[in-house]
């Protein structure tokens, strides 16, 4: 049964996505139908009493819910359709993923509070500078189009959503509002990482390829946001930041955990 709700709600999304762009109304109302039904069937799934369910693709599905939410509230105040035809579709691949592959259960009991808030904040921050990943694939789309000689511009639906939205400028502001938000994010999720591995490993860091390339994205983060402050960087130097931070960080939890899940069969925390 629950299968067939993960299949609905995919059916929604993709729904979503190929809607005509001026049935706003229709557009919204059923994504919000499918985020709840999204976050419903995420809750029933991964929450267990006194234990959580965990694994790659329950973190992606958690970030595409979260990500879709972020859509929905940035779309009531921008147009920003051309990244409905980019989430939205994301988000149907995500929730059917924990279906296929669905992690392994870890116990609550006898786990310090930080474990789950840990989880909690992570997935946050994957989701923040997921949208703002696919923020940079637009702006990127948006410039290439802008550069496009008229008679040369392909007019289709996807082009028309580009053409919506907002000046360049606007879409830069909101870019660097995401990608601070999700820094503080992640260095929260690094925080309280460290704090999780003392408990569990007696070490502040476990040098492992979650840590290193969690590490890196923060750093990469970290530098895009000083080289913005202090020399003024953007354009293509901002979004191939954006963009390498943003892959960079799908490798460190995603990436492994599906390498020692679907590849090696491990069962880690």
């Amino acid at each position: 049964m629950q299968t067939y709700l993960f299949i609905l709600t995919a059916f929604l999304y993709l729904g979503c996505a190929v809607l005509p762009s001026n049935q706003r109304k229709t557009i919204s109302a059923v994504a919000a139908i499918g985020w709840l039904m999204h976050g419903g069937e995420l809750w029933t799934d991964v929450i267990g009493p006194e234990e959580i369910r965990v694994g790659f693709s329950m973190m992606l599905s958690a970030t595409l819910w979260v990500s879709v939410a972020a859509y929905w509230l940035e779309n009531r105040n921008y147009t920003l359709d051309g990244l409905r035809v980019l989430v939205l579709p994301a988000a149907a691949v995500a929730v059917i993923l924990p279906a296929l592959f669905p992690g392994n259960m870890v116990s609550l009991s006898g786990k310090s509070p930080v474990f789950l808030w840990h989880i909690v904040i992570s997935i946050l921050a994957y989701s923040t500078l997921t949208i703002a990943a696919f923020h940079a694939v637009l702006m990127v789309l948006q410039e290439s189009r802008l550069h496009t000689r008229p008679g040369n511009v392909d007019i289709n639906w996807f082009g028309a959503a580009l053409d919506r939205l907002p000046a360049l400028l606007t879409m830069e502001k909101l870019l660097f509002r995401l990608i601070a938000f999700g820094f503080i994010l992640l260095t929260l999720t690094v925080l309280s990482g460290v704090v999780f591995s003392e408990e569990l490993f007696g070490t502040a860091f476990k040098w492992d390829h979650k840590t290193i390339f969690t590490m890196l994205s923060w750093g990469l983060f970290g530098l895009l946001l000083a080289g913005r402050k202090w020399q003024g960087w953007r354009g293509r130097t901002a979004l191939s930041f954006t963009l390498i931070g943003f892959t960079v960080l799908l490798l460190a939890y995603v990436g492994s955990r599906f390498v020692l899940e679907v590849v090696l069969h491990r069962i880690l925390v």
